[in-house]
């Protein structure tokens, strides 16, 4: 049994059916999902959820479908890791990391979204999947099509890194770059859109789609004990995620599964495409949209789609936003490799990069249970640590070789 309502545009509050649209014929807003919270309130509590198998279906009742989910079975419930060593080079004491980029199947929080969107899609009768992408949603939507057998047309910009391409194209589906950044790419799916009915994961079906990143901050609570952490640090690209984990702690305190949330959401961009901190830093709720220039591109949204709600989300929840050098995301995400053992790709230098900006400027506290917001694996984006290391030294096979060089240079 499914509890979605209908659609709800998030401006005007009016009222739609349960089909596959995305903006308010009236004003133009954006809608959201409608659920029946009432109707979960009776039919979930902590001991139902903690009883089912590990995956983001767990959190089936929060969740915009009405049937069984059709892929995506073994998507979420990844690890929170309690990063000591992390921790202690940072100067945190409750420092753990959320991390999607073990995620299945392709190793990114995207496939939480693809999940639920490709099982709506199928709901809906949908027999083609479609999407804008920077590089992790083309690989989860082309995974989850294959799984699902339907056809997949995928759009991506044309510069996108060598391993988000390949780990597309290695599911089958037709693979399209365009020449532009990411928003001209999703302005051309909106064209494309009205000529062809297919499935736009990120366009038409997108107010079930962006439902799916709530269950990233179930996870959060339920896995710290059915609490809220005291911060949490996103990346920012769209704004979908930031907005979602913050409706996920606020729909478990309204059903009393967690108690008051006093958590502080911190936005994290890169200093190449941060129109949604620029704003927060400059203190206005409104976007000037950019054009990219970041080696993170997975979050290199020049014009975010919910970049209003981002900055609003940040601001309700007392948090703040920050931004950092491509440098500075590369240090981070060796910082994380070599204190944790987690091979983060760009996105996730960011946050870390972030973190550690929010700490120096005294927005967290040491003594603050913090959370950072891991979303994709560093083999994703090995080009951005091309150049950070030298080639190992070569010996031949014989011992007195080792020994030669042990003495001379290496340490132990």
């Amino acid at each position: 049994m499914g509890y979605v309502k209908g659609l709800r545009c998030k401006e005007c509050k009016r009222e739609f059916p349960k089909e596959p649209i995305h903006v308010c014929e009236y004003c133009f807003g954006p809608l959201e999902v409608d659920y029946d919270y009432e109707g979960i309130k009776k039919a979930v509590s902590r001991k139902i959820i903690e009883s089912r198998p590990p995956s983001m279906w767990r959190y089936r009742e929060f969740l915009p479908i009405d049937e069984d989910p059709k892929v995506g079975l073994h998507t979420g419930f990844t690890p929170l890791v309690r990063a000591k060593n992390l921790g202690k080079f940072l100067g945190l004491n409750h420092v753990y990391i959320k991390n999607d980029s073990v995620n299945h199947p392709t190793f990114s929080f995207k496939d939480r979204v693809v999940a639920v969107a490709v099982s709506k899609a199928i709901e809906f009768g949908f027999d083609t999947l479609s999407c804008a992408s920077t590089g992790n949603l083309a690989n989860s939507v082309a995974a989850h099509a294959a799984e699902a057998g339907l056809k997949s047309f995928i759009f991506i910009p044309h510069d996108l890194e060598a391993g988000k391409i390949l780990g597309t194209m290695v599911y089958g589906a037709q693979l399209i770059a365009v020449r532009g950044s990411y928003d001209d790419v999703n302005r051309l799916c909106s064209e494309i859109g009205a000529n062809h009915k297919w499935a736009f994961v990120n366009i038409n079906i997108r107010p079930y789609y962006g439902d799916g990143s709530k269950s990233y901050g179930y996870e959060i609570a339920e896995q710290l004990g059915w609490k809220t952490p005291d911060n949490v640090v996103v990346p920012v690209a769209g704004s979908s995620l930031i907005t979602k984990i913050w409706k996920a702690f606020h729909e478990f305190e309204m059903l009393g599964l967690v108690g008051k949330v006093n958590t502080k959401v911190f936005a994290a961009q890169a200093t190449g495409c941060s129109p949604v901190t620029t704003a927060i830093k400059n203190g206005v709720d409104f976007i000037t949209p950019v054009k990219p220039n970041t080696i993170a591109k997975s979050i290199a949204i020049g014009n975010p789609a919910d970049g209003y709600y981002g900055i609003k989300t940040t601001q309700e929840s007392g948090g703040y936003g920050e931004d950092v050098t491509d440098e500075e995301i590369v240090q981070a995400m060796k910082l994380l490799a070599e204190t944790e053992g987690i091979f983060t790709e760009t996105a996730g230098g960011v946050t870390l990069a972030v973190t550690q900006k929010l700490i120096k400027q005294g927005r967290i506290k040491p003594d603050e249970m913090t959370v950072i917001c891991i979303t994709g694996n560093g083999l994703k984006t090995q080009e951005a640590l091309a150049q950070s290391f030298k080639a190992p030294t070569v010996i031949e096979p014989h011992i007195n070789s080792f020994e030669e060089l042990f003495a001379n240079s290496l340490t132990v």
